[in-house]
């Protein structure tokens, strides 16, 4: 199961009680909008520590509606590719140091 933006909203304030919900909030949008606007223009982003997130570009290809069988043109899109940094993993995988 995955985090919710609430959720880690509420979890942030409970770990930093001096700041207000509504600029703990407002960060989190700046946060996720940067990211969101730095991968539309095809850039990368590195979060030390954590992990970096790209784009790919997925060429056009001919699918099939495994429902029908019916053959589909599948136009190009961009796809976003996340890689996990080390210390993440280690973190995961109990291998702290």
């Amino acid at each position: 199961m995955g985090i919710v933006k609430s959720k880690l909203l509420k979890q942030i304030s409970k770990n930093y009680p001096n700041f207000l919900k509504k600029d703990l909030n407002k960060f989190t949008d700046i946060i996720l909008s940067e990211i969101k606007n730095t991968l539309k223009r095809g850039e990368r982003v590195e979060l030390r520590g954590f992990g970096m997130f790209s784009t790919h570009i997925q060429k056009a290809r001919i699918s099939r509606n495994p429902k029908t069988g019916e053959k589909v043109n599948t136009p190009e899109k961009k796809t976003i590719h996340f890689k996990m940094a080390k210390e993440l993993f280690k973190k995961i995988n109990n291998n702290e140091e």
